[in-house]
């Protein structure tokens, strides 16, 4: 993992991704992808956001899984994950994205899109502020786990 030039910080990284949505820059997991990788200094090239650009509304505005969660998955892959096969690590990540589950459950009751805006009229005041709200939840939580894990792993390597 490349060093950035400041500690990440969790309640900044919420901020920005919140921006990012709230500007109409990204949708909620490309915002997530591409907070994650520029706050931590992961060094993927700009179109990474573009692995991220299919899953806003429940994965192609179908309603099924939340885009913020599967964002905070696959920035948790994107320093967690395997690029060897049969690599390990695999359990390392799967475990996280699984930790990362269960705390928007928590909060939540559930991941799918569709019932989380129920009710609401797509792009409308009430929508966005609910989806902004979760982006930077989900943002903040998985910087949260990041920095734990790196925290607690400095002999481990990240990437």
């Amino acid at each position: 993992m490349a060093k950035p030039d400041r500690q990440p910080d969790p309640a900044r990284i919420r901020e920005i991704a919140e921006e990012y949505y709230r500007s109409g820059q990204y949708y909620c997991s490309e915002a997530i992808v591409r907070t994650i990788n520029d706050e931590f200094g992961l060094g993927h090239p700009d179109n990474i956001v573009k692995v991220a650009s299919g899953f806003p509304i429940g994965i192609g505005s179908a309603g099924c899984a939340c885009g913020a969660v599967t964002g905070g998955v696959m920035a948790l892959g994107m320093i967690f994950g395997r690029n060897v096969p049969g690599d390990p690590c695999i359990d390392r990540c799967l475990a996280l994205s699984r930790e990362l589950h269960a705390f928007f459950m928590h909060r939540h009751g559930c991941v799918c899109c569709r019932t989380l805006i129920h009710g609401m009229t797509l792009k409308s005041p009430e929508h966005l502020r609910q989806c902004i709200g979760l982006t930077g939840e989900v943002a903040e939580e998985t910087a949260k786990i990041i920095l734990r894990e790196r925290d607690s792993s400095l002999t481990t390597p990240l990437l």
